[in-house]
């Protein structure tokens, strides 16, 4: 099946489904990649600080020798993270990616958030107090660096992640490359219109992450809201004779969004994929839009210290 794409602001386009990566562990990722290609999956996100690019780059290139899809068939996302933010350390940090990947090239590079970590050490550097040690690298000089990567086509596209309103403004107001994609958390808990709107107004495409609630992210408490278990959501997914997780996707694509759900389990990772032979109704999506509550499910708390993370100081 051919997959439904969004045209970006570049010419490019991307698959609306793929398969995410993050909390794949490395000895189950390789196979999962492997089981969404097979299903036909075309879009695989992945990122240097999930620590399974490698396995990832195993399973593309088993598929690529097989003959099962070229690599101009399938679009691959990777993110710069936060401990290579200097504009002198960004293409190393994404050949690292390539090389991991097995790739002469990306798709699509996000800045995977928009403030720095201190550099040359830990992905996650602390100090004796174990908190957080930031860098001060303003991200609009990273991004001066992600141009170049296009310039030099070791990525097809560019764009951000998690970042908010304002700081998009400040990338836009420099950029010569716009971005492409801003990738945030988005779910019917947290539903991000006036972010969705404000980037749709200036030609930046959506792609929509723990678009099922995250319900195994390491830091989630059991009191938390389950969003796949939320009785509303249920008797929508009983009206069209499919599962929560189904409608949950099926309600981004709709939106206009593409998204990226994780699974490691043969089983889930067909069924996820299996949304595009049914429609949710006008009433239904603004039912679901009625479940907003602002609940973010990933929101880096350790990282609140940093004056540019995105969450806490500015509106949206």
């Amino acid at each position: 099946m051919a997959q439904q794409t969004i045209k970006l602001n570049n010419g490019f386009q991307v698959p609306v489904f793929g398969l995410g990566t993050w909390k794949s562990s490395t000895g189950e990722v390789t196979k999962a990649v492997e089981h969404a290609i097979d299903i036909g999956y075309r879009h695989i996100d992945c990122a240097f600080v999930y620590q399974n690019e490698k396995e990832i780059g195993a399973a593309l290139a088993k598929k690529f020798d097989e003959g099962k899809i070229k690599r101009e068939d399938i679009f691959i996302t990777s993110k710069l993270w936060n401990t290579f933010h200097s504009p002198h350390l960004v293409e190393g940090a994404l050949k690292k990616s390539l090389e991991n990947l097995r790739l002469d090239y990306l798709d699509l590079y996000l800045i995977h958030w928009p403030f720095g970590y201190k550099e040359g050490g830990d992905l996650f550097p602390v100090d004796t107090d174990g908190n957080l040690q930031f860098s001060d690298v303003n991200f609009v000089d990273t991004w001066k660096s992600m141009e170049k990567l296009v310039e030099q086509g070791l990525v097809k596209s560019i764009g951000v992640s998690n970042f908010n309103k304002r700081q998009i403004e400040a990338i836009l107001n420099v950029a010569t490359i716009r971005p492409a994609i801003n990738q945030i958390e988005c779910h019917p808990y947290l539903n991000q219109k006036r972010l969705i709107d404000f980037c749709k107004s200036k030609d930046i495409a959506i792609i929509a992450f723990s678009p099922l609630g995250s319900s195994d992210r390491p830091w989630g408490k059991p009191d938390e809201p389950v969003l796949l278990q939320d009785p509303k959501l249920k008797k929508v997914a009983d009206k069209y004779g499919k599962t929560t997780a189904q409608v949950l996707l099926r309600y981004q694509l709709q939106r206009g969004l593409a998204t990226i759900p994780k699974s490691v389990t043969k089983s889930r990772i067909e069924e996820n994929f299996n949304i595009f032979d049914f429609e949710l109704s006008a009433d239904d999506m603004s039912y679901i839009d009625t479940f907003d509550c602002n609940e973010r499910f990933c929101p880096l708390t350790n990282s609140f210290g940093h004056p540019e993370h995105p969450f806490i100081r500015d509106e949206y």
